[in-house]
C-alpha cells in the first residue's frame, strides 16, 4: 500500500500536537508495511528518521499553467470570498497568529499572480478566465509554520500537490487537518484516487463560536470531497456531525497514539516547593488557561505554598499574564514560554499533578506523555483522551471549584496520588499507535478496494 500523506509539521519543527502525532502514526504505519511518502511545507534538514519518505514542497517545482476556467481544474472552489465584480479576487490577513484565525474575514488587499484554486463557474460573480503565468521549474520558497503567510502558503501547497500527484505513484491520499485539504483535493482530482482526511482538530475547537469562516470553509470543502473522514475521537466526531451536517457513516473514529518511553518513576522537585502544579500547551482559548488560572486561586487559600507553571506560548499568554498579576498571584506563577521535548521532562520531573482544563480538546496527547513521567493528570470532560484515559481525575473545563478541589485532592492524599499514577501507568500501555495504523491500514485497503474511479 502507497500513502501519499500530506502534513503541515514534522518533528523536531512543531507548535502543538499534530506534528508529534504523524511522527507517532507514519512510524507506526512504515511497521505495518505500509510505503508512506510524506510531504510538509519545509523540511530543515534534522528531521527524525521514522521509515516514512520525506519530501518538501519547497522543493517540488512547479511548471503548470491552469485557468481558473478550465474545465479540468484540479482545485477546488471557495465561494464566500469572492468580490462581487468582474474579477476573481482572494482575500489574505495581513497578520495571523498561531491557531488564531477569528480575522481572517477581515477585508484586505487582492493578491494576484498565484495559482488559487479558485473555480467562479457557478458562483454569482460574473464568469472571467484568470490564466496563471507559467512558472517553469519555479520553487515555492515555504517558511511552514501558522505565521502572516498562512494562508497563501496553503493555495501553493495545493499547486505543489498537483506536480506531486502527478509524478509519484501512490494508492490513497491522506491529509492532516484543514491547511492540507486544498492539497489532498488537487492530488485526488488530478490522480482520481480515494481520499481520507484526518481531523485533529476544527476551527469550532481552536474558537469557538468566533472562528475564521474561511478556515470553516475549507475544512467544509475537505470533509464533502473526502471518501473517508478519521476523527481523532468521539468528541471530534459529534463536532463534525453538528457543526458541518457530516454523515456519521462517513467518519470513522481511530484514537490517538503515545510513542512508547520508559517510565519515569524519578521525581526531581525543585526549588519551588514541594507542590507544583502544571498547565503544559498552547495558551489559547481552545486550552482553557483562564480556569487554570481562577482555579489556582482557590488552591492557594488552602495550600498557599503551591507554584503554578504555565508552560507554552500563544494568542493568550498576554492576557493571561495580566490576569494573573490583577488577581496578585504573580508571586506563585511561572510562564516558561514554549518548551523543547528535553526541557518539558525537567518541569514533569518536578510536577505533583498535571492539569488539562480545555475547552474543546479533540484528544490531548500531552496528559499521556505527562503519564509515561510518572505524573497524575487531571483533564476536562471536554476531551478525546478522556475517552480512552478512564485513570484520571476529570472535570468540566468550566467549573474551577471542580477543578481546584480535584487538584487538592491530589495534592493532599498521597496514597490517591499514587493510585493515579500506578493505574494510568498501566493503562496507556494499551494507547499506541500500532492500533491507530492497524485501524487506517484497514481502512486503507477498504477504501482502495470499494471505490472505483471513473
Amino acid at each position: 500500500m502507497k500513502v501519499l500523506m500530506f502534513g503541515w509539521e514534522f518533528p523536531p519543527q512543531i507548535s502543538g500536537g499534530l506534528g508529534t502525532a504523524c511522527y507517532g502514526l507514519t512510524q507506526a504505519l512504515v511497521r505495518e508495511d505500509v510505503d508512506v511518502l510524506f510531504v510538509v511545507p519545509k523540511l530543515m534538514g534534522n528531521e527524525p528518521d521514522n521509515g516514512s519518505r520525506l519530501l518538501s514542497a519547497s522543493e517540488v517545482g512547479i511548471r503548470q499553467v491552469v485557468s481558473t476556467d478550465s474545465a479540468d481544474q484540479p482545485f477546488t472552489r471557495f465561494r464566500h470570498f469572492m468580490k462581487e465584480g468582474s474579477f476573481t479576487t482572494f482575500e489574505i490577513p495581513s497578520t495571523l497568529s498561531t491557531y488564531n484565525m477569528a480575522h481572517l474575514h477581515e477585508p484586505v488587499q487582492h493578491i494576484e499572480h498565484w495559482n488559487y484554486p479558485l473555480n467562479v463557474a457557478e458562483t454569482a460573480v460574473e464568469k472571467t478566465t484568470v490564466v496563471t503565468q507559467s512558472i517553469s521549474g519555479a520553487l515555492y520558497d515555504f517558511k511552514g509554520g501558522y505565521g502572516p503567510q498562512l494562508i497563501e502558503e496553503v493555495f501553493r501547497y495545493a499547486n505543489v500537490a498537483s506536480e506531486i500527484a502527478i509524478a509519484e505513484q501512490f494508492d490513497i491520499i491522506h491529509a492532516h487537518d484543514w491547511m492540507t485539504y486544498p492539497a489532498a483535493i488537487a492530488a485526488k482530482r488530478l490522480s482520481s484516487k480515494p481520499m481520507v482526511v484526518h481531523v485533529h482538530a476544527t476551527e469550532f475547537d481552536r474558537a469557538g463560536q468566533q472562528g475564521s469562516e474561511m478556515v470553516y470553509t475549507i475544512e467544509r470543502e475537505g470533509l464533502d470531497e473526502a471518501d473517508k473522514i478519521v476523527a481523532v475521537s468521539e468528541w471530534t466526531k459529534r463536532i463534525m456531525v453538528d457543526r458541518y451536517d457530516i454523515d456519521p457513516d462517513k467518519i470513522v473514529v481511530v484514537h490517538n497514539g503515545v510513542i512508547p518511553e520508559e517510565r519515569t518513576i524519578t521525581e526531581t522537585k525543585q526549588n519551588l516547593g514541594s507542590h507544583v502544579v502544571t498547565f503544559l500547551g498552547r495558551i489559547t482559548y481552545q486550552k482553557g488557561p483562564e480556569y487554570f488560572v481562577e482555579a489556582a486561586e482557590k488552591v492557594l487559600t488552602l495550600f498557599p505554598d503551591v507554584h503554578f507553571i504555565m508552560a507554552g506560548s500563544g494568542d493568550f499568554l498576554p492576557q493571561i499574564i495580566e490576569k494573573v498579576a490583577r488577581m496578585k498571584l504573580s508571586s506563585q506563577f511561572h510562564f516558561t514560554g514554549f518548551l523543547k521535548k528535553h526541557e518539558i521532562d525537567q518541569v514533569l520531573a518536578s510536577t505533583s499533578v498535571y492539569v488539562m482544563p480545555s475547552v474543546s480538546e479533540p484528544f490531548g496527547i500531552t496528559p499521556l506523555e505527562a503519564i509515561q513521567r510518572n505524573v497524575p493528570i487531571i483533564i476536562s470532560n471536554q476531551s478525546g483522551v478522556s475517552e480512552v484515559m478512564h485513570h484520571a481525575l476529570k472535570v468540566d473545563f468550566w467549573d474551577t471549584e471542580a477543578l481546584s478541589q480535584a487538584i487538592c485532592s491530589v495534592l493532599h492524599y498521597n496514597s490517591l496520588s499514587r493510585e493515579l499514577k500506578r493505574n494510568a501507568g498501566k493503562a496507556i500501555d494499551l494507547i499506541t499507535w500500532e492500533k491507530a495504523a492497524q485501524r487506517l491500514n484497514n481502512l486503507y485497503y477498504e477504501l482502495t478496494s470499494n471505490i472505483h474511479p471513473n
